[in-house]
């Protein structure tokens, strides 16, 4: 199991948030995000920003970089 969980992906990322509206409102959000940024992982296209990373799995290193506010979510009208 990936810790933290995605209810606490959710809250973190939304606090972030301006105002009322929250930047993710299902977990659906969530896992296409991490699954993204997992994919750019893998192709190479770009670096892990969390330390630590070698030997871990790409998934698992982007549900931490969410986590800690490197990667952002955007909705597709930003």
């Amino acid at each position: 199991m990936i810790h933290p969980s995605y209810s606490d992906l959710m809250a973190v990322i939304n606090s972030e948030a301006e105002g009322d509206q929250k930047v993710v409102e299902s977990r659906y959000s969530v896992v296409i995000a991490t699954a993204k940024r997992a994919r750019q992982l893998v192709a190479g296209e770009d670096t892990p920003l969390v330390p630590n990373a070698e030997g871990r799995k790409p998934l698992s290193i982007a549900v931490d970089e969410l986590y800690h506010g490197l990667v952002k979510i955007v909705g597709a009208d930003s």
